[in-house]
């Protein structure tokens, strides 16, 4: 870690002398003046996790030794936001060639994505996780419907092929009983989605993928003793860096890029949603930045943080030479080592106690979600049948990506709104495969080249879940561009009387209704059927001028 400004050695002094880490530990209210009573004492159970997940190692590994020994050889999260995250990087940190069984991550509703998501062949030997905390989430319920009608069509028994993971009490709870699932393993009520890591959310996919659970809870046990009451608050690793975040975004440093090296690729995600949904409230917030490429090629370094995750044991390059720049243009740094993979744990708990201790200096509550639910009614809005009572909204501005001239335009337009200290979201209601991420990659470097400002990048509906909270709710400095496509073929949702392309326009149009009624700069681009071709339009319109806008 770099050396703290004064600022930040202020900060943890006063820390230090008003007794901090005590308040935090014992769910004190008044160490977060905005939160009410009841949400800190109903939501703070993530403290307790690194003992707690514990006493359920056994039960889980055994599980996953069960499914591994009976031929599965998939496993699919069926899950959004917390439910999917945590799973995706430790998808990809465990990842080996030689392990017998692959976990795989589905928190899109595309009808590419969704039909994309089991190998051909092999929906006998997957086995499907719901993953949803209050059991009614829309996306992993329409994902549950639509591959039970699919597994039971080959099979007497589907439910063997059926996991539930959420809170107890819930809808999905009781539908896992109902359908006979293999398994309903219940999370804690008391810990909130984005802080669930170490919960079941977190740590039964990780079983799966081969993870030792033991080893990534002793890590974070040791970092929660680091953090712990009695710890002095400047030698306190999670108060440090809810130090270095607070003050420095209250200094103007609002954009946290977050850079990591293999097998560290999805940390960056996870750390999006936990900043993004815990700070972005009540007009202020850190906007985290992660997957930029070469972040600070072009525009003002004013406003950036960057923390880099490397191996202990591996020299990368570029990840060196993103420190040096940052060096060089006075951009305040962290640089996180790790050995393994099991380390993970003491991240994720020094990452949750320093985000909730930047939430007090923010002055936010960082255990809510309040400007969620409005694109959520919107969408909901959206898919009731025709003719039945329903808000109405205004009329759609979408550009065509073809309409050429007409695109240039309406970008032109919108670029003439950017302000010195923005950034640009693109929100891409699109499949995730190869090439559209690659097409997506181009499309983001051409933004950062013309605009000089910081990009990020979601995908829909996956990011409602993470950062949209922070665009609706956080300071009203970004420019949205809101990119859909028109899938050739769709899915049916067996149950629902819906399709996955209906319930993907649906939220679109839901969150882009929902960011014009928080005033923010939108710009919504459809890319029509030959998405590639209007990715490539919409990527040369951008690139049209003469340079970056000053």
């Amino acid at each position: 870690m770099t050396t703290p400004t004064p600022t930040v050695d202020a900060c943890l002094a006063a820390w230090q002398e008003g007794h901090a880490a005590a308040r935090i530990w014992e769910r004190d209210p008044t160490f977060w003046p905005e939160a009410a009573a009841d949400s800190v004492a109903s939501r703070l159970g993530w403290l307790d996790l690194p003992g707690n997940s514990s006493e359920r190692v056994g039960e889980w590994e055994l599980f996953a030794e069960v499914i591994r020994d009976e031929g599965f050889r998939y496993a699919v999260v069926l899950g959004m936001g917390g439910s999917s995250l945590a799973p995706s990087l430790f998808s990809r940190a465990f990842a080996s060639a030689g392990r017998p069984l692959e976990l795989r991550i589905l928190d899109l509703v595309h009808p590419e994505a969704v039909r994309g998501i089991v190998p051909a062949g092999e929906l006998g030997r997957t086995l499907f996780l719901v993953s949803s905390k209050s059991g009614t989430t829309l996306e992993p319920n329409a994902m549950f419907h639509y591959f039970w009608s699919q597994v039971a069509l080959a099979s007497p028994q589907p439910g063997r092929q059926f996991v539930a993971i959420t809170d107890p009490g819930t809808p999905l709870a009781e539908l896992a009983r109902h359908r006979h699932f293999r398994r309903c393993f219940e999370a804690h009520a008391s810990v909130g989605g984005r802080y669930s890591a170490l919960s079941a959310f977190g740590l039964v996919p990780a079983a799966l993928a081969g993870a030792d659970l033991e080893r990534i809870l002793a890590s974070a046990r040791a970092m929660a003793r680091s953090c712990g009451a009695a710890v002095p608050a400047a030698e306190n690793p999670g108060l440090r860096l809810g130090a270095w975040l607070g003050t420095l975004a209250r200094a103007g440093r609002d954009k946290l890029t977050v850079v990591a090296a293999p097998p560290w690729e999805g940390f960056p995600e996870w750390v999006e949603q936990l900043v993004a949904e815990s700070t972005g409230k009540r007009g202020r917030g850190i906007i985290p930045i992660a997957g930029e490429i070469d972040p600070f090629a072009t525009g003002a370094a004013s406003d950036r943080l960057l923390i880099v995750l490397e191996s202990t044991d591996r020299i990368d390059g570029p990840q060196e030479e993103r420190l040096a720049r940052a060096a060089s243009v006075g951009i305040p740094s962290l640089r996180v080592s790790l050995a393994a993979p099991e380390e993970l744990g003491g991240e994720f708990f020094r990452w949750e106690f320093g985000v909730a201790a930047a939430g007090s200096l923010l002055g936010i509550d960082p255990f809510d979600q309040p400007d969620v639910e409005i694109a959520k009614e919107l969408a909901r809005a959206a898919l009731r049948p025709p003719g039945a009572t329903a808000r109405p909204g205004p009329a759609e501005e979408v550009v065509d990506a073809g309409s050429g001239t007409a695109l240039e335009r309406a970008v032109r337009r919108w670029r003439e709104l950017l302000r010195p200290e923005d950034y640009v979201a693109i929100q891409a209601y699109l499949p995730g495969d190869a090439a559209t991420a690659a097409q997506l990659l181009e499309l983001r470097r051409a933004l950062r080249e013309r605009f000089g400002r910081p990009t990020t990048l979601g995908l829909g509906p996956r990011f409602l879940h993470s950062t949209g909270q922070l665009h609706k709710g956080g300071p009203p400095n970004g420019l949205y561009l809101q990119i859909r496509d028109r899938p050739r073929t769709d899915l049916t949702v067996p149950g629902l009387g819906l399709t996955f392309a209906r319930i993907l326009a649906a939220q679109a149009a839901g969150d882009a209704e929902a960011l014009r009624e928080k005033g923010r700069r939108l710009l919504v681009v459809d890319v029509g059927e030959d998405r590639g071709r209007g990715l490539e339009a919409l990527t040369e319109a951008i690139r049209a001028g003469t340079g970056p806008r000053k």
